[in-house]
C-alpha cells in the first residue's frame, strides 16, 4: 500500500518536476540537455553494464577511484554513470571522456524506472551513499539485477525518518543486495530499517582513497605559480548564507595580512555571479577563472568554473569547506586533507560524522562557529608557518591511515557478481 501511494505521488508531482527543471534551466541550459532521460528514455545499451549511480558533484568524485579501479579490472562490461545534476554528470564526463557511458538517472516513477532497465538492462547497480529511491531499487531486484549500496551512509535522524514508515523502508531495504557501510553505527541503522544482518559489511568510507591525478597536480602547480608568495585560504563549496561570512572573514584577515587572497568556489553555478557582486560591494577586488582574469592584483578569486575545485585545493594553503556553517551537513573534508594543508569546518557537519570524528581525534581540522571566530584562526596560521606545515601534515596522515576501503568494496563487487 504505501509503495503504491509513494508511486501516485511522485506520478502526480512528476508535472510540476519537469516545469521546474525547465525553469531552472534558463540559468543552467545543460539542465534541459538529455531531459527525456529522466523519464527513462536513453540509448539502448548492449552487453553486460555495470550502472553507477551518483546523484551529484561530491558522490560523482568519490565514485571515480571505483570505477578506475573497475576499468582497470577488464570485467568486459560497459560501465554507465548516472547522476541526478548537470554538474555530476558533466564531473562525470570530465574525469571519465569516452571510457565510460553517461545519463542522467531516471525520475522515480514505475514508467520511468522500467523504460530505462528496458534500454540499459544493467547487470548490477551500484548506488553511492544514501540515493536510496524506492522503485529504482525494487524493480532492480524484481529484474534479478543485485543492488549495492557503498560507502553507505545513514545518519540517526535519517534512521529515525524511515523508521516512522517501517513497512515501506523495510520492503525497500530487503531488496538491496549488499550495504558497504562506513562505520558500525551506520551498519546497525541499516539493520534497524530492515537490511538483512547478513547484507551489511563495514568496510569504512571510500572517500579516504581520494587520489590526485597527475593532471590535477600539474594544473594546480601552474596556477600555484601565479600567486608566488602570498598567503592564500580557499573556501570550497560554499552556499548562501555562508558567503558574505566567509567574504567578512577575509576582509578582517586582511587586516593582518595585506596581501592574502580568498580563492572562493560557491557550490552552485548559479549563484556565481551573485557571490561575484557580493565581494564588490563589500569593497573586495575580485578576479574570475571563467574569464581568465588573473588573481595577482586581485583580494578575491571566483572559481567559478566546473570540476576544478580539487585543482583550486591544491593551489592553497589552507581550506575551509562549505555547508557547514549553515545547516547543509557539510561537504568532503578530505580533498583539502589529501593536499596535506590545515582543513577548518563549520559546526553542521552531520553528513560526513564519521569523518570528521576520525580528523578531530587526530586534530586534522579545526571547527569554528562563525566569521570571527574563522579569521582569527586562519590569520594566526598565516603568521606561523610551521603550526600551518604540522596541521596540514596531521590531516594528510589521517587520510592515508584510513585509505583501504576501496580496495574491500570492489573485492565485494566482483565477489556478488
Amino acid at each position: 500500500m504505501f509503495q503504491f501511494i509513494y508511486s501516485q505521488l511522485i506520478r502526480l508531482a512528476l508535472p510540476f518536476i519537469l516545469i521546474r527543471l525547465w525553469w531552472q534551466g534558463r540559468k543552467a541550459p545543460a539542465l534541459r540537455k538529455d531531459w527525456q532521460h529522466r523519464l527513462g528514455r536513453v540509448p539502448d545499451m548492449s552487453g553486460p553494464v555495470i550502472w553507477v549511480h551518483a546523484v551529484s558533484v561530491g558522490e560523482t568524485i568519490a565514485a571515480g577511484p571505483l570505477v578506475r579501479r573497475l576499468l582497470a579490472k577488464d570485467l568486459g562490461a560497459t560501465i554507465l554513470m548516472t547522476a541526478m545534476t548537470d554538474t555530476g554528470l558533466a564531473q562525470a564526463r570530465k574525469m571519465f571522456g569516452d571510457r565510460v557511458a553517461y545519463a542522467y538517472a531516471p525520475y522515480d516513477t514505475p514508467g520511468s524506472i522500467r523504460r530505462f532497465l528496458n534500454h540499459v538492462n544493467p547487470g548490477i547497480l551500484v548506488i553511492l551513499e544514501t540515493e536510496i529511491w524506492p522503485n529504482m531499487i525494487r524493480q532492480c531486484r524484481r529484474r534479478h539485477v543485485p543492488v549495492f549500496l557503498i560507502n553507505a551512509r545513514l545518519s540517526e535522524r535519517s534512521a529515525r525518518g524511515y523508521e516512522r514508515v517501517r513497512r515501506f523502508a523495510a520492503a525497500v531495504m530487503k531488496s538491496i543486495s549488499w550495504v558497504a557501510a562506513q562505520a558500525e553505527r551506520d551498519a546497525e541503522r541499516f539493520q534497524r530499517i530492515g537490511v538483512a544482518a547478513h547484507r551489511v559489511e563495514v568496510t569504512g568510507s571510500v572517500k579516504f582513497d581520494v587520489d590526485i591525478p597527475d593532471d590535477v597536480r600539474k594544473a594546480s602547480t601552474v596556477v600555484r605559480k601565479t600567486l608566488e608568495g602570498r598567503k592564500v585560504w580557499i573556501a570550497g563549496s560554499t552556499h548562501g548564507g555562508e558567503d558574505e561570512q566567509l567574504l567578512s572573514a577575509h576582509q578582517r584577515i586582511l587586516e593582518h595580512h595585506s596581501d592574502a587572497l580568498l580563492i572562493i568556489v560557491p557550490r552552485h553555478p548559479e549563484r556565481f555571479d551573485s557571490v561575484a557582486a557580493m565581494a564588490e560591494e563589500m569593497g573586495l577586488s575580485v578576479a574570475r577563472r571563467s574569464k581568465n582574469q588573473s588573481p595577482q592584483s586581485a583580494q578575491v578569486y571566483l572559481g567559478d568554473t566546473m570540476g576544478e575545485l580539487m585543482m583550486l585545493y591544491g593551489a592553497s594553503d589552507i581550506a575551509f569547506v562549505g555547508g557547514s556553517l549553515i545547516e547543509r551537513g557539510g561537504h568532503n573534508p578530505l580533498e583539502p586533507a589529501a593536499w596535506g594543508i590545515p582543513v577548518f569546518s563549520g559546526p553542521h557537519v552531520f553528513n560526513f560524522e564519521t569523518i570528521y570524528e576520525r580528523l578531530l581525534a587526530d586534530h586534522g581540522v579545526q571547527m569554528v562557529e562563525g566569521s570571527d571566530d574563522l579569521a582569527e584562526a586562519i590569520s594566526g596560521l598565516m603568521s606561523d608557518s610551521e603550526e600551518c606545515r604540522a596541521f596540514g601534515a596531521r590531516a594528510l596522515m589521517v587520510v592515508n591511515k584510513n585509505r583501504g576501503a576501496l580496495d574491500k568494496v570492489v573485492e565485494g563487487i566482483i565477489e556478488r557478481l
